[in-house]
């Protein structure tokens, strides 16, 4: 398969194809001019990859789980490591999420979104700590 295929059939960009191999996550055959050469593995590992990135797993721990897959002799409690260190990234984000959306309802609540130029929500901007 040429790029075109192997981006139609895995769903990922050839942009991101070509950035995978960049970053060597996969390593497609050449031709003789120098034509990227796909085969069905690298359609596997493409879908995979794009399964854990549609995860919102990161670049390298795409790369972990993709070392770990290869791996016959892997053991499941490493696989369930990352994605239990993954889970509470995203518990994380989701609480931080959260706090942004009560603060900003509040601000936009006491904000009488009339002709005045008093407004809480750029005071706050301009007042708030980091």
């Amino acid at each position: 398969m040429n790029i075109g295929e192997i981006s139609e059939r895995s769903g990922l960009p050839a942009k991101t194809i070509r950035y995978y191999e960049d970053i060597g996550l996969i390593t497609p055959d050449r031709s003789e001019n120098g034509y990227r050469l796909f085969g069905a593995q690298d359609l596997h590992k493409l879908t995979f990859l794009a399964r854990a990135r549609a995860l919102g797993f990161s670049i390298e721990d795409c790369r972990t789980l993709m070392a770990l897959y290869e791996d016959d002799t892997r053991a499941s409690a490493d696989v369930k490591h990352v994605a239990i260190q993954h889970l509470h990234r995203i518990e994380e984000k989701i609480e931080q999420l959260q706090s942004m959306r009560q603060t900003l309802s509040h601000l936009v609540s006491t904000c009488a979104g009339d002709n005045r130029p008093d407004c809480p929500i750029l005071k706050d901007l301009a007042t708030a700590k980091l």
